[in-house]
């Protein structure tokens, strides 16, 4: 497997805003940010699908995510973030190695919750209990 840019970010090889590091991730800001603080924590172990990282690495992404969640948390005055994981091409991740958006939030920042991520899906009124039975039966059997 070829080197994926952000191998090739976290060896140096391309510049990054680097907001931390640690045993098994590395944090940098995102050249697009959806808000000033837009971090993506990318573990060292390079592979597409979180299932795919070993255990360690998947460990240790997700201390890179409580690290930069501190760090964001002092500068940006708030403890609430959406961490957004886009799991292989067909879920949006454009870079094919695991990575972790972090967005610091705050009151009234423009940003949106699942529901700008499906804008014609209807939210409210009442939940069918009796289909997410079924899906939760099939799901726990697997």
């Amino acid at each position: 497997m070829s080197p994926s840019l952000f191998t090739k970010i976290i060896n140096g090889e391309i510049p990054s805003s680097m907001v931390a590091k640690g045993e098994g991730w590395f944090a940098f800001l995102d050249i697009f940010p959806r808000r000033s603080g837009h971090t993506l924590v990318v573990p060292t172990e390079q592979q597409t699908h979180l299932a795919q990282l070993s255990r360690a690495s998947r460990s240790a992404l997700m201390e890179g995510v409580v690290d930069v969640q501190g760090r964001l948390s002092k500068e940006f005055d708030t403890s609430d973030f959406s961490i957004v994981v886009h799991d292989g091409a067909t879920a949006g991740q454009e870079v094919p190695h695991v990575h972790i958006h972090i967005i610091p939030r705050t009151m009234n920042d423009g940003g949106l919750g699942l529901n700008s991520m499906w804008p014609n899906t209807s939210i409210g009124g009442e939940p069918d209990f009796i289909i997410l039975k079924e899906l939760a039966s099939r799901l726990s059997k697997n």
